[in-house]
């Protein structure tokens, strides 16, 4: 690498840790996403045994131990919240992020005593990582969980520079690795405590580890074993990490089991291949003990679909949390939150969403073609266009990019053909997409045109980046409208909010008192929990008397109406009820509406919650949708935007309708 390719390398880690730690602070730390918010509370409980306490048998046990992420442990507790005690609980994530984040942690209040003297109290530093301010652990554990997710994310970005440099070169390293540092979908992710960013972060490390294994052998033949081992090792270890940070990461083992055979084609790997499985195994041993240690859930029954292997099974917790994830991700289990994609298209649902706002247009579109040119080079190779007389196999195994896709294949074969389809689970293709993108754009023979490209990418990734990560900078939309209830609502006042989305207001300091939540009694609309046969009388008669006694109605993102009114067959009532509520046909009129969005230079690019389901928004609505400098994208994936930019609309009953007068207009609907 020459000087400047070297500064360039610093700038490019430099912004993507600047991008990835701007606004971890996104909420207020009020803990507003869903998954991330279980993964702290479990985190609360977690105490790793000491090598010195008398109590170490106990910790191995799942009914004792207070580091199982499948069970309350008994007398756990934390300040502030409440915590369960010593009975079964789900937990459907790697525990590598779990444990990362307690672990660092403790880091954090270890080395606090002797660092906060010497620093200064307003720093992000002191404050929040130090704990300065005197968080409770519920709280800190999100903040430290959150920043070690960013610095590991921006590990990702360096991961696929070295990547890049193994098999193309120094300068489509570094243009992947830039355009990885301004793609927003991972920018995004990294700010939230959850297992995706470590999961890609460790198959990028591996498919690197095993790069490097095969040209090792490659290029140095016999000379080369004993680095190839090590290497070959190294990637086993980031295997077994990265399936320890989420299951599907299992699909590694096919590059893994590959490059042991294609670093040196025609010996016997029956040994290589039995270590490569053991490091893999004994790894996630390592750090998901209690995924082979805890075998006290009650059995499950077979569906038919798993066989003898589920029954085998059917006490082990990791294995049901397992079978839970998968049944949810196929559609077999039919889940409210995951009616949402109904209707959408397998693959091309995914690569909209990352056209439209996981990557943007320009970087979306370059990785889908970085992705066929990768795919039609080996389809090259495989014609024999490089030797016809040698066998596919061998051909094959001279070209390290079938490395890279034997993971980026099958798992985009199994991903985009989930029923599931949460914007997120793109986020391991992601590095790949771009770096074969970079690949291709560099066998231009032009290149001042390869120059312009690079430059006209990096600008549009950039003003994308710089633009979402500016939504960061004003209050999230469920802190504002909780400040709007705490001063304009008395307490006592019961607020309804709707059934698998959150309810407001949130406990929070308003002009220097601190206001609380359970001041305002909730209850909760159950439109979207009740489909086919269950959305009937009964079921409408229920919520319309909800609506009837209650003087406040909060609609905190289009997590129901975004998904009930599309379904017309399965809600014949429930579907009819926001067009209802929007037009003021229930008595309930919009008193407050507010969202954030990415925005840059006056410009802000929203997404279209309405237009999917066929609605029209509410008058003040569409007033503050259409404002000054408003772009609309189209619609978005809600996993997108319903944590960190959700649209939020506050009702008040002034009409005081009856529930019979409500039903009324249900019944002169259905006339229409």
């Amino acid at each position: 690498m020459t000087r400047a390719q070297r500064i360039a390398l610093v700038v490019i880690v430099l912004s993507a840790a600047a991008l990835r730690l701007t606004g971890l602070d996104w909420d207020g730390y009020q803990h507003h996403h869903p998954d991330e918010r279980y993964i702290s509370w479990v985190a609360t409980t977690i105490e790793f045994p000491s090598l010195g306490s008398n109590q170490w048998a106990a910790q191995w046990q799942p009914e004792t131990s207070t580091f199982n992420p499948f069970r309350w442990p008994p007398g756990a507790s934390s300040e502030g919240i409440v915590v369960l005690q010593n009975r079964p609980r789900d937990f459907a994530y790697g525990h590598v992020p779990l444990y990362a984040g307690v672990a660092a942690t403790r880091l954090a209040e270890w080395i606090a005593p002797f660092l906060l003297p010497w620093l200064p109290p307003d720093w992000t530093l002191t404050a929040d990582i130090l704990n300065g301010v005197g968080r409770i652990e519920y709280h800190h554990l999100t903040i430290v969980g959150r920043v070690l997710t960013a610095l590991l994310d921006t590990g990702t970005v360096l991961f696929l520079f070295l990547l890049g440099r193994r098999l193309y070169g120094p300068a489509v390293g570094l243009l992947a690795a830039a355009l990885l540092a301004f793609a927003v979908l991972p920018i995004q992710l990294a700010h939230f405590f959850t297992s995706d960013p470590y999961m890609t972060f460790f198959v990028v490390a591996a498919l690197y580890f095993m790069v490097v294994a095969w040209h090792q052998a490659r290029d140095r033949g016999a000379e080369g074993g004993g680095g190839r081992h090590l290497y070959l090792v190294a990637a086993a270890v980031m295997t077994g990490l990265a399936i320890g940070s989420k299951f599907g990461a299992a699909l590694l083992v096919l590059p893994l089991l590959w490059t042991v055979w294609a670093a040196r084609p025609g010996a016997p790997h029956g040994r290589t291949s039995t270590l490569a499985l053991i490091t893999v195994l004994l790894t996630f041993a390592l750090t998901n003990p209690f995924a082979l240690l805890d075998w006290t859930c009650p059995p499950i029954a077979s569906d038919g679909m798993v066989g003898t292997v589920a029954l085998s099974l059917s006490r082990s917790c990791y294995w049901q949390n397992t079978l839970t994830q998968s049944g949810m991700v196929s559609g077999r289990l039919d889940l409210a939150f995951t009616r949402q994609y109904a209707g959408t298209i397998p693959f091309l649902y995914q690569f909209e969403m990352l056209l439209r706002w996981g990557l943007g247009p320009f970087l979306g579109l370059f990785g889908i073609a970085g992705l066929g040119w990768a795919f039609f080079t080996v389809v090259r190779v495989i014609k024999g266009d490089e030797g016809q007389d040698e066998r596919t196999q061998t051909r094959l195994g001279h070209d390290p990019i079938v490395i890279i896709l034997l993971w980026v294949v099958p798992y985009l074969l199994l991903t985009g053909s989930f029923y599931v389809k949460f914007l997120r689970y793109m986020q391991p293709l992601v590095p790949f997409m771009l770096l074969f993108g970079a690949a291709m754009l560099w066998q231009w023979r032009s290149r001042r045109g390869r120059l312009l490209v690079s430059f006209a990418l990096l600008f549009a990734g950039l003003l994308y980046a710089a633009g979402f990560v500016a939504l960061y900078g004003d209050e999230h939309p469920w802190n504002a409208a909780s400040r709007w209830i705490h001063e304009n609502v008395p307490a006592g006042t019961r607020i309804l909010s709707e059934q698998w989305d959150d309810y407001l207001p949130i406990t929070m300091v308003v002009d220097g008192v601190q206001q609380l939540r359970s001041d305002y009694p909730n209850a909760e609309l159950t439109w979207l929990n009740y489909p086919d046969a269950a959305d009937d009388q009964n079921h409408l008669a229920a919520n319309l008397d909800l609506l009837a006694n209650s003087d406040y109605l909060t609609v905190l993102s289009n997590r129901v109406y975004g998904v009930v009114p599309r379904q017309p067959d399965r809600y014949p009532l429930s579907s009819q009820y926001h067009q209802l509520l929007f037009d003021g046909d229930l008595g309930y009129e919009l008193v407050w509406v507010g969202s954030r969005t990415p925005h840059l230079f006056g410009i802000s690019f929203q997404a279209d919650t309405f237009a999917w389901p066929g609605l029209c928004p509410s008058a003040g609505v569409v007033d503050y949708l259409e404002r000054d400098g408003a772009l609309n994208l189209g619609r978005a994936d809600e996993s997108f935007t319903v944590y960190d930019q959700p649209l939020t609309m506050i009702y008040r009953n002034v009409g005081k309708l009856s529930a019979e007068q409500m039903r009324d207009a249900f019944e002169a609907r259905d006339d229409e």
